[in-house]
């Protein structure tokens, strides 16, 4: 397994919305497991309103297939609902991993 690409989604909930934010993130598990491509999955917390994931791929395909997939369009339909902007989502690589 070479892990070398990544996506880190950072969230910031509107006031009062992080524990629904948060029951989200925590519901987007299941859908994370379904994606073939998607290596690992992580969604944290960084305060009450502050809020990530972090994924990693193998492969540009995976990577792209995640992004066309179905935790962005069920983020996309909470947006509005639940945080105070759009997600700040970058591409990254991974320059090592244990």
């Amino acid at each position: 397994m070479t892990v070398k690409l990544g996506l880190l989604a950072l969230l910031e909930a509107k006031p009062g919305k992080g524990e629904e934010l948060a029951a989200f993130l925590a519901a987007g598990r299941a859908l994370a497991v379904a994606e073939e491509g998607t290596v690992t999955w992580y969604a944290f917390k960084l305060s009450d309103t502050s809020y990530g994931i972090f994924d990693t791929f193998e492969t540009e395909d995976a990577r792209q297939a995640h992004i066309n997939g179905e935790i962005p369009k069920a983020l996309g339909q909470v947006t509005p609902e639940l945080l105070a902007k759009d997600p700040d989502i970058r591409p990254i690589d991974i320059l090592s991993v244990k």
